[in-house]
């Protein structure tokens, strides 16, 4: 389990995994994610509140469109085991990161 914190404005790579599914529990902020799998693709408003799902072999990515940090308590079953288990993809923005 992990306590994720978005700045504002930061769009996050898009990102498949492996052999993990994600759950996770929007704490503060607003934010969006993307989310494809083989027969839907959507986009969900990240607030507080909110609980997603992120099952395994579903792409995803999301981004922080409030004023303020978006953070959430993210939980991945298994347990995540090292970098190799998330693979970058194709998504919906253009990334903030480098």
């Amino acid at each position: 389990m992990i306590h994720s914190t978005v700045p504002p404005g930061q769009i996050n790579r898009g990102m498949v995994h492996k052999t993990v599914s994600e759950f996770w529990h929007v704490l503060s902020g607003h934010g969006q994610i993307w989310r494809k799998d083989a027969d839907t693709e959507r986009i969900v408003d990240l607030t507080p509140g909110v609980t997603i799902d992120i099952p395994v072999g579903t792409k995803f990515q999301y981004r922080n469109s409030g004023d303020d940090d978006l953070t959430f308590i993210c939980v991945t079953m298994p347990p995540w085991v090292d970098d190799s288990e998330a693979t970058p993809v194709d998504a919906a923005w253009e990334t903030t990161l480098s």
